[in-house]
């Protein structure tokens, strides 16, 4: 049985003919049906994908993505095949063209396997919010994954892809990736391409990797990163100017997010461990006082819920999404029936306060005052790696709970992404690295933003943690 550990080794054992990529194919599709009990994958396209590595195995190993089995997050059109966002509400819907990402991971070689599971719409931190049922978690099957790319997190944990393709909108990519232990890279906002990824918060959403290493997770992130036609937001910069030899770098740490009261107290005093350790190779590491740590969390769910509340205005069941006539006496209540029915509690609720905080008399009290604040937020950290290389932080308050813990607590829920929207408020990158172990025998990890001109650094320092 062959065990994945690397594209590099990967490839070097096609290469040598150790291997074939129909042979590893059809042993990840044997691994899927397998641990099925897990929700990760929503549609499995086997036939294609060990159709492609025949065809794959009669060409040289020239793309770099060549025979990289692959999951797509079930927001992410691929076109002929289903996409449904983990809604009721896009359930048969076949995309009519690829998302600007998928179309680059198929130029490179690569083969995707499925469609994963997802919070509906990218709404959600445990992947409890599909429609489609939960995902578990592979460590602990009583125990979420993190959302909302819970099912791709999962999938990479348990062996069911190499690499999986995710969305982040508030920390969508790096909770999961903390929840189940593996890395989870938010690049920068603008870095890939949006063509083709659902819409949730436009401003927020950034297509992003979840890998087992971060040298897979940086390989993946080249190849579907660039500039693209079809989303005038992607940044033309290129960052391969910025390497340099540097072997210790300035890192600042927020004091009040490693000693905030939700966090748990062994994540914090692992963290302050990981700080000294840092300080003994070399490194300098300060605090750095942040006094907005109060005005994230709000600022982050009245933007991006204003901005769900625009983007989902389309599914009504005319334009968009499926229709549900029965009981329907006039075009009022078609509407109102479609989207009663189709949309789940979460995106329900989502929609609900978009439309409170845009709505007259409270457009300015709310929108606008946070609009404001996410421009302090940006001009702050601004100021901040002015000074510093990166920002050293955790994911998550706590890790991994119990399935329906959490669920009928959406404030608490919301509370529990206090250290990841930050990153999506200010467009910076960030990556989720799986470097301690809870004695709840679950793996935490540790964030590390960087600026959108450090990227290069930022996969460098990276890759030298997870060595260690």
């Amino acid at each position: 049985m062959y065990q994945f550990t690397s594209i590099e080794a990967y490839h070097a054992d096609l290469k040598n003919g150790t291997i074939t990529c129909a042979q590893v194919v059809a042993q990840y599709l044997s691994a899927i049906k397998e641990n099925e009990h897990l929700n990760a994958y929503l549609e499995i396209f086997a036939d294609e994908a060990l159709q492609r590595a025949s065809d794959l195995d009669g060409q040289p190993t020239s793309g770099k993505l060549h025979g990289v089995i692959i999951g797509i997050k079930d927001n992410i059109c691929y076109k002929d095949h289903k996409v449904s966002a983990g809604s009721k509400i896009l359930e048969g819907f076949i995309s009519l063209y690829s998302a600007t990402a998928v179309e680059r991971l198929l130029a490179e070689g690569a083969i995707i396997i499925g469609r994963q599971n997802c919070d509906e719409f990218g709404m959600g931190s445990t992947n409890e919010n599909s429609g489609y049922g939960p995902v578990l978690n592979p460590i602990n099957n009583n125990y979420v994954p993190g959302g909302s790319s819970g099912g791709s997190a999962a999938a990479v944990k348990a062996n069911l892809c190499m690499a999986a393709l995710g969305s982040d909108t508030g920390g969508s990519i790096r909770l999961p990736a903390d929840f189940c232990g593996v890395v989870g890279f938010k690049p920068a906002y603008g870095t890939v391409s949006r063509y083709g990824l659902i819409a949730y918060a436009s401003s927020f959403d950034q297509i992003g990797v979840l890998a087992n290493s971060v040298q897979d997770a940086s390989v993946v992130l080249e190849v579907i990163s660039g500039k693209d036609d079809f989303d005038s937001t992607v940044s033309s910069t290129n960052n391969e100017n910025a390497v340099a030899d540097k072997d210790h770098f300035k890192i600042a740490y927020f004091p009040e997010w490693i000693d905030h009261t939700s966090i748990d107290s062994e994540i914090s005093k692992q963290i302050k461990q990981f700080i000294t350790k840092l300080k003994a190779e070399g490194h300098t590491v300060e605090p750095v006082a942040f006094d907005l740590t109060d005005y994230i969390v709000p600022t982050y769910y009245i933007l991006t819920t204003a901005e769900a509340s625009s983007n989902l205005a389309r599914y009504d069941g005319v334009r968009y999404g499926v229709k549900n006539p029965t009981g329907a006496k006039d075009l009022s209540s078609f509407y109102k029936i479609n989207r009663s029915t189709r949309f789940g509690s979460e995106v329900k609720r989502r929609i609900m306060l978009g439309t409170f905080v845009l709505s007259t008399g409270y457009f300015d009290a709310y929108y606008k005052k946070a609009q404001q604040t996410r421009q302090l937020l940006r001009q702050r950290t601004e100021l901040i790696f002015n000074d510093f290389d990166f920002i050293l932080a955790p994911n998550a308050p706590s890790t991994a709970y119990k399935i329906g813990e959490k669920k009928d607590d959406p404030i608490a829920m919301y509370m529990g992404d206090i250290f990841t929207v930050f990153a999506n408020l200010t467009g910076i990158p960030s990556i989720s690295l799986p470097l301690f172990k809870h004695s709840s025998n679950f793996t935490f990890g540790l964030q590390i933003h960087s600026s959108q001109h450090n990227v290069v650094f930022l996969q460098r320092f990276a890759h030298q943690l997870m060595q260690q």
